[in-house]
């Protein structure tokens, strides 16, 4: 080999490492392997849930959860970036139907129990405004899911309000639950309208058995009575 013909491929190999060292190549995101064979990538903003993100595509949130491999169903970020498998029901081409958010459970919701009004939306004892209703009930009668949802929050211990369930409706709206005297679901469980969700009880500053049932949009706390029949 003459030096000549060295010196160009020695050139030729140097320009290609150049090359592929400045090209500007941009990040890809691998779709999950195994039984989700088709999907796109969804950006996580600000104030969505699982529940809410699961019926904008019409998949479930378990289907959401398990091609993500998310070791908390109800931790996400905003900027986080989700795979949203295609699912077929039928098992053949998955399919994919994107639906909409704001629709999902309608705003109308059932009693969560059933019982005398003892306190109402606006009412103040002392300090304290009532940011729903005061529902009188039997103690540890059941306490019904008003639509269905995601349960986002559970806390057994909640200040004032003892044992407490939040329920993500996932179309803006959310209600809560409290003063239970037990929890039967827990959070990241979807669950379905009229199914129990817990007893009634008298935790937290409750000295008799009621429900205090709330219905917010967003963070605002709104006048149940507007939204049940």
């Amino acid at each position: 080999m003459t030096l000549e013909r060295y010196m160009r491929i020695f050139a030729a190999l140097t320009l290609t490492l150049i090359l592929i060292g400045c090209a500007s190549v941009k990040p890809r995101l691998e779709r999950p392997a195994g039984r989700y064979p088709r999907g796109e990538y969804y950006e996580v903003k600000r104030g969505d849930t699982l529940w809410k993100i699961s019926k904008l595509y019409d998949v479930s949130v378990n289907d959401i959860v398990k091609a993500n491999k998310l070791p908390n169903s109800t931790k996400i970020a905003a900027g986080q970036k989700l795979f949203i498998p295609r699912i077929s029901k039928e098992g053949d081409e998955p399919q994919y139907t994107r639906g909409s958010a704001g629709a999902v459970g309608g705003a109308r919701f059932i009693w969560p129990v059933s019982g005398k009004v003892i306190s109402y939306f606006g009412t103040k004892k002392g300090l304290i405004t009532n940011k729903g209703i005061d529902i009188e009930a039997i103690e540890g009668s059941n306490v019904v899911a008003a639509d269905d949802g995601l349960v986002s929050f559970v806390d057994e211990n909640m200040k004032g309000l003892g044992k407490t369930i939040i329920i993500d409706h996932g179309n803006g709206f959310s209600t809560v639950y409290a003063h239970n005297f037990e929890i039967l679901i827990k959070p990241g469980e979807e669950v379905k309208k009229n199914q129990v969700i817990a007893k009634v009880g008298k935790t937290g500053r409750a000295s008799e058995p009621y429900l205090h049932f709330q219905v917010r949009k967003g963070h605002e706390p709104q006048d149940p009575f507007n939204y049940l029949p």
